[in-house]
């Protein structure tokens, strides 16, 4: 035993004299800390207070699961203003702030709080509630602190990061931790699913809008969510990529009040096990293509129900949220090149980038009269398709808008779509405007919703 600690120590010794000695020059290389990075990137992370004004009713029965719905319909309302708590991140020397939908969305007064104390109101340049990011603008007499964006398809797992926000409220705070995972989707945030980053940097209620940012002090993604089960951090956290960020700045300066995001026109799921080996594949990889519109982009380069597609721009997509957010980080106008599987053969083709297709006319319209005033209709067409988020499969037909009065509390929804109404085929906005002026006491609504029929018969 005393022979073999002395050689390890001789091996030790042996070790250190080969190695480099270097003395700190300065410093950070002496506290070997974030303390540099820190007071470089904390600045540009901002506070941010909303309050928004929501309708509350004041029915002694709400919340009661036994009388609520007795008096649905009849209870006074009273406004309520709800307040909300976030983080935010400057972009720009000119006051660009980027934040979470569900941090600032519907809000009607926003403050933004810097780290040297100052407020600013902020404006909404834009606002996207299914990738649950928006851009504010605030004004300031001098530059602001602000942060770069780093290209995010360079990040890779293991990358030290820093998670920065204001969690519970208490004050800006700092989190250390890795990137512990790329191309994370299907992860809910907010009222979205999508595309992110995932790291182990704490994130808390609070932190949302913050900033993920790299050991050079660049932004690589917004804090946005976070699995848990006791409403605190378990080290699983999630951020929306900087990629994805750039493009909704580029969009919000050019004026957008909403994000114009290319459409696909097709609906397809992620190769799992099984479908690998009924296509012959030897992994499970690419998202194959289950329908398709006919003026799909897709379907104009070549691509049919089958196919598969592996990677587009060069970068594997292995969901449909993956494959979308690599057509979300590119402008519309522009073209991606994708490789795909075709009839046991890997080909390759050029997407155009493009809105989706205002076409047939939408022919929207509100009822105004009769058992049906309230109701709105519009035909569905790919924007409406996409606008909605209908499935791609529900390409025509006619779909509900808006909902006012009794056939509210009946039970009718937005997004439903309607097929016939008291036995009279709905095809058009035209056959619901028909249907309405029938003189019958007796009605039946006949739709599909979520992929499910419903049936709704009720006398007046």
């Amino acid at each position: 035993m005393r022979l073999l600690l002395s050689a390890f120590i001789s091996l030790a010794l042996m070790s250190s004299a080969t190695a480099e000695t270097k003395v700190p020059t300065n410093q950070t290389e002496i506290s070997l800390s974030f303390v540099p990075l820190v007071k470089e990137a904390a600045p540009a992370v901002v506070n941010i207070f909303a309050n928004r004004v929501v309708q509350q009713s004041e029915s002694p029965f709400r919340g009661n699961p036994m009388f609520e719905g007795m008096f649905n319909g009849q209870q006074r309302m009273r406004p309520r203003v709800q307040n909300s708590l976030g983080s935010g991140v400057i972009l720009s020397e000119d006051g660009i702030v980027v934040s979470n939908y569900h941090v600032v969305g519907m809000a009607t007064v926003i403050r933004v709080v810097l780290t040297d104390r100052r407020e600013f109101e902020a404006e909404v340049l834009l606002a996207d509630q299914s990738s649950d990011l928006a851009i504010l603008k605030i004004s300031a007499d001098t530059a602001l602190p602000h942060l770069n964006l780093r290209d995010s398809d360079s990040v890779e797992v293991g990358e030290l990061a820093l998670a920065i926000g204001n969690p519970f409220g208490i004050g800006q705070t700092v989190t250390s931790g890795i990137i512990s995972g790329l191309a994370r989707s299907g992860v809910a945030t907010g009222n979205a699913r999508g595309y992110f980053l995932q790291t182990d940097a704490a994130i808390n209620p609070g932190n949302s809008g913050g900033a993920l940012v790299d050991v050079n002090g660049e932004l690589i993604g917004v804090n946005t969510s976070i699995l848990t089960r006791s409403g605190g951090s378990n080290g699983v956290g999630f951020a929306i990529p900087a990629n994805l960020v750039a493009r909704y700045v580029e969009q919000a300066r050019a004026g957008n009040r909403t994000f114009t995001q290319a459409w696909a026109g097709i609906y397809g799921q992620a190769v799992d096990f099984s479908l690998a080996e009924g296509f012959g594949l030897s992994v499970p990889e690419g998202v194959v293509i289950s329908s398709m519109h006919p003026v799909s982009p897709f379907a104009v380069a070549g691509l049919s129900s089958g196919d598969i597609v592996l990677s587009v721009d060069g970068q594997p997509v292995n969901t449909p949220a993956e494959m979308l957010f690599r057509m979300s980080v590119r402008p519309v106008g522009e073209n991606i090149n994708i490789e795909y599987l075709s009839g046991g053969e890997v080909r390759e083709a050029e997407v155009a980038l493009i809105e989706a297709p205002d076409t047939p006319d939408r022919d929207a319209r509100t009822i105004q009269d009769g058992t049906l005033a309230g109701l709105g209709i519009a035909n569905i067409n790919p924007a409406i398709q996409q606008e909605m988020k209908l499935a791609t499969s529900v390409d025509e037909g006619v779909v509900v808008t808006r909902v006012l009065g009794p056939l509210r509390r009946l039970g009718l929804r937005v997004g439903d779509v309607l097929s016939s109404i008291n036995g009279q085929d709905i095809e058009s906005t035209a056959d619901v405007e028909d249907a309405s002026k029938a003189d019958s006491r007796g009605w039946q609504i006949d739709g599909v919703r979520g992929g499910q029929r419903f049936s709704y018969r009720f006398r007046i």
